[in-house]
């Protein structure tokens, strides 16, 4: 048995079609077909069924699959740790992250990062919280960038910093227009019979909104859903609604719908974290990572407070 038939019977598995798993290996198919049909014999045991339209796993064939990916993340994970040992600055380090967070942190990371560690690749993978947390369980992502609180109890986590949460309102809603001298925070009681704009499900921050709604008392009325921040806060802007939003993603959209942010009493706040899955080698590149995000976090928490 051989390390690529391993690969091969994952692919195979992924696709569940012979010929797009064998473009996506770049060998011929009757060359996937032969290996395949090679591991079988070895093996005793039929691993996929065949069939006119598509490929489907056999019990053993799910059962090798499943063992067959744990051997391969852990030639991989040992090959790391390897390279770590030997020293060398070089490596690869496949991150999650969602599209809008990641928008407005990454290009002060990245451009740190590459100056620092010139020689260690990073590879982005964006996605929905739902999604990016399965990607970095199945060991499809090592790092994935994440807000509390995980849904997914096969991931370990490092904080890298707390991101204030402020209220994004029309420029002539009554809470933007009010007085100043009465109070400069707006309290989440006071939001109750507003129309909410919101993120769709699957996004994180949707469902930090409504628990923070939640603990002060009521459901957010929503009169609209977006995948993308910008849109909520456009729409926002327009008069649709109002909505709460991240700190460092609070900005004013490169458009002319502009809204109003206000500070929330009490200042709630969300957790960003580094999620990897438990038990986990971290890389010496990985961690390299983890400790430029979490300088660069804080520098920025710094700047914004002044």
């Amino acid at each position: 048995m051989e390390l690529r038939q391993l690969q091969y019977a994952l692919q195979i598995a992924a696709e569940k079609n012979f010929s797009r798993a064998a473009e996506k290996l770049h060998i011929a198919q009757p060359s996937l077909s032969q290996q395949l049909s090679k591991l079988e014999k070895e093996l005793g045991v039929l691993l996929f069924q065949r069939n006119t339209s598509s490929v489907e796993l056999t019990h053993a064939g799910a059962s090798f699959v499943s063992k067959a990916s744990d051997i391969l993340d852990a030639v991989e994970l040992l090959k790391q740790e390897m390279s770590d040992i030997s020293q060398l600055r070089k490596g690869k380090v496949i991150v999650g992250s969602m599209p809008i967070t990641g928008s407005h942190l990454l290009p002060h990371v990245l451009p740190t990062f590459r100056e620092n560690y010139p020689d260690i690749e990073i590879t982005l993978l964006e996605d929905s919280s739902m999604n990016l947390e399965k990607l970095t369980a199945s060991g499809k992502s090592d790092l994935s960038l994440l807000s509390l609180p995980l849904q997914e109890p096969s991931l370990s986590y490092i904080e890298i910093g707390e991101e204030r949460i402020d209220l994004a309102v029309p420029k002539d809603h009554p809470l933007a227009l009010r007085d100043p001298a009465s109070s400069s925070q707006v309290r989440l009681e006071e939001l109750a019979e507003e129309s909410f704009v919101v993120l769709k499900k699957g996004q994180g921050f949707r469902k930090l909104t409504f628990d923070l709604c939640q603990a002060a008392g009521f459901e957010p009325k929503v009169v609209f859903e977006s995948n993308n921040m910008e849109t909520v806060q456009s729409l926002v802007a327009t008069g649709m609604g109002i909505t709460l939003v991240p700190r460092f993603i609070a900005r004013a959209p490169s458009s002319e719908f502009v809204p109003v942010y206000l500070p929330i009493e009490d200042t709630p706040s969300r957790t960003l974290v580094i999620a990897y899955r438990k038990g986990r080698y971290l890389s010496g590149a990985a961690e390299a990572f983890i400790e430029t995000f979490r300088t660069t976090i804080k520098e920025m928490s710094t700047e914004l407070e002044k």
